[in-house]
């Protein structure tokens, strides 16, 4: 593969293709990444593997032909579709690889050809326009070593023409700062700017209480704004940072209060009771996953931006 004019400044992206809706989803993202960051691309097709146990020779190998001429397809299928895209086949690598499990043949793809990001789509039979967890993705939300991006189901059919911002939903914890200095990281390569979003959540049956000014919703207010202030202060005066709250009673819900931009990427931190260095979707990871109507970017816990110079290591 000739790889892409300053790749070495950009990301290494792995996308996972099936020959579906979602395996469409995911190649309009990963096109999109790659043609805004000059970065090479590596288009993955997970088969099952032969039968563990050895059958009839000519039983064996008439499956391990048909694994292969289907792999071969639904790759050829994705290069074509990705040179629609703007994708040309010189700048794409593809990859078959046989694992009992799509998400973790992706993660074994991606340490081996050192991959800064997985991109996959959503599950068939997902809400339109949001993020819908099937098998594959649970796999790589509890355990890739990068971070993973996920499409909306539908992605392909309006993608943006570019990337508008980057929304990362924050609250203050103590391994907040890596994953924090990575979607900088990001913004920066997808060249839009960065807001810090903090949701504040009231239990729906105190409203009155929690109203009174100088209350208990004046003061998660106050301590919303102050860590905000904090996380921005973060990426000193170079990268403007834009900072918002908002109020509901429920995650989904004050969530869809927030305005998304046509082109927006919503990055969110693994669980905190996760492993150190591997993605893990914690509870509001998730539910913040599942309300988004953009394309979500879960990083890994104690994730650092990887250095220009120098690859990060996948363990």
């Amino acid at each position: 593969m000739n790889a892409p004019e300053n790749a070495a400044d950009g990301m290494r992206v792995l996308v996972g293709y099936a020959p579906d809706e979602r395996g469409d989803d995911a190649l309009a993202l990963a096109a999109l990444l790659v043609r805004t960051m000059r970065a090479p691309l590596t288009a993955v097709h997970v088969h099952p593997p032969p039968w563990p146990t050895p059958g009839p020779g000519a039983v064996d190998a008439e499956w391990v032909a048909y694994l292969k001429g289907q792999a071969d397809e639904a790759l050829e299928a994705a290069l074509a579709r990705l040179a629609e895209l703007g994708v040309p086949r010189r700048d794409v690598t593809p990859r078959v690889q046989a694992h009992r499990g799509s998400g973790r043949g992706l993660i074994e793809v991606a340490k081996d050809v050192g991959a800064d990001l997985i991109v996959a789509g959503s599950a068939p039979r997902g809400r339109r326009g949001r993020v819908a967890v099937g098998s594959t993705a649970d796999q790589l939300l509890h355990g890739s070593p990068v971070p993973v991006m996920l499409a909306p189901r539908g992605y392909a059919a309006h993608p943006p023409r570019r990337f508008s911002r980057m929304t990362v939903a924050y609250w203050r914890r103590r391994d907040a700062e890596g994953p924090l200095s990575a979607a900088a990281a990001f913004a920066e390569r997808l060249d839009v700017e960065l807001r810090l979003l903090t949701l504040v959540l009231r239990p729906p049956g105190l409203a009155a209480r929690f109203q009174v000014p100088g209350g208990v919703l004046d003061r998660q207010l106050a301590q919303a704004e102050e860590d905000l202030r904090y996380a921005a202060g973060l990426f000193g005066g170079g990268t403007p940072v834009e900072r918002r709250t908002a109020i509901g009673t429920d995650i989904a819900k004050t969530l869809g209060t927030v305005d998304m931009l046509h082109g927006e990427v919503l990055a969110c931190l693994s669980g905190h009771d996760g492993p150190l260095r591997k993605v893990f979707l914690g509870e509001s990871s998730g539910k913040i996953l599942r309300a988004a109507p953009c394309p979500v970017l879960l990083l890994p816990r104690g994730a650092a931006a990887p250095s220009r110079d120098e690859k990060p290591q996948v363990r």
